[in-house]
């Protein structure tokens, strides 16, 4: 029989392994699902394989409460008046379904639950690989000072499986309009994590699990996700258009004084020529007498939309963002993101409680 003092101190590294198991842990250092100790073949076969070891915690835990219950309730002769069951709801880690999201949903529901916010938190750790934050070739934090750049990371990772982005700027928009676009590294992501050989089925089962295409979750959730995952305090900025027609994330360890002056000149203005470009061919489109009317109209209507987008770029532009970065804001990591998001003003996709 498991001593008590060797059951709690087997509990408190259960514990503890848990809360290190995400990314807000300061002891972070990898994502469970690329652990050696749970490859499948697939991405599916490695999150059974993780499953599995989720639920074996979740069983020895139990097991354990329960014991150390028996040795107390037989110390002192309770036998009449307590029971050792301990409910598995009330087995206290994340990768307990039961405890995350309570027994009010039936099982089906919390493991489908599961499923998705695990399959989340793999596109945020991918995130967090794009900007230099995290490696796949080195364990915890590798860009998380003030102004580090990408030859910070190199001299860390000298040889990286996936490169960060360049220039602290990764653009999250309706279509692959730029080739380092969050969508295009996250599939290179993918392909490097588990193979070309499965990567459709692999990004299919992702897409299942978070039930909708991964350019949708990125376009209309995860953003949301990520400040509530920092309570509010996110790490990575999002540049947001008034429409959201333009966004672009930044990391802010990683911000300099001319980063809002790169996603002017490079991302931003270059949006708006493509747009206008794009609009130009359909204009062309729309009065091609070989075309049939129904091409004809749906050119001239979508022209129509492209020029209202166009419109507010361009104020967004003057007004917003070109005045910024003429001012080359500088920001101190250690007066925090509620002291710095507000800086930016208009820039910014709005934070209840930031702005």
């Amino acid at each position: 029989m498991t001593s008590v003092a060797g059951s709690e101190a087997a509990l408190v590294g259960f514990g503890k392994s848990d809360w290190d198991a995400y990314e807000t842990s300061w002891d972070f250092n990898t994502l469970p699902l690329l652990s050696p100790d749970h490859r499948g073949e697939t991405l599916e076969a490695t999150y059974t394989r993780l499953r599995a070891h989720w639920q074996g915690i979740s069983d020895e835990m139990q097991r354990l409460e329960e014991e150390n219950n028996r040795i107390f309730i037989d110390a002192y002769g309770l036998q009449d008046e307590l029971t050792p069951d301990v409910p598995i709801e009330e087995i206290t880690v994340t990768c307990n379904p039961a405890y995350r999201y309570g027994v009010k949903n039936d099982t089906e529901a919390n493991e489908a639950r599961l499923r998705a916010d695990t399959m989340a938190e793999f596109l945020s750790y991918a995130v967090g690989c794009m900007f230099g934050r995290y490696s796949l070739d080195a364990p915890g934090l590798i860009l998380a000072n003030q102004g580090e750049r990408l030859e910070d990371y190199l001299a860390r990772v000298p040889e990286p499986r996936f490169m960060p982005d360049a220039d602290n700027v990764i653009p999250v928009l309706d279509e692959n309009w730029f080739p380092d676009d969050i969508v295009e590294r996250f599939r290179l992501f993918l392909r490097v994590t588990f193979g070309e050989a499965h990567f459709r089925e692999n990004l299919r089962y992702i897409e299942d699990a978070l039930g909708k295409d991964i350019r949708k979750y990125f376009t209309k959730d995860f953003y949301a996700d990520h400040v509530k995952r920092y309570k509010k305090r996110p790490i990575y900025w999002m540049f947001s258009s008034p429409k959201g027609t333009f966004n672009a994330l930044i990391y802010m360890h990683r911000y300099r004084g001319d980063t809002v002056s790169v996603l002017l000149n490079d991302y931003l203005r270059e949006f708006i020529t493509k747009l206008e470009g794009e609009r130009a061919r359909l204009y062309k489109l729309a009065d091609d007498p070989t075309a049939t009317q129904g091409h004809r109209t749906k050119a001239l209507k979508d022209a129509a939309k492209l020029a209202t987008q166009i419109d507010e770029l361009h104020e967004w532009e003057r007004d917003v963002v070109f005045p910024l970065a003429q001012q080359k804001i500088e920001i101190d990591l250690d007066d925090g993101v509620k002291a710095n998001y507000p800086k930016f003003g208009d820039a910014l996709k709005k934070i209840p409680g930031l702005s």
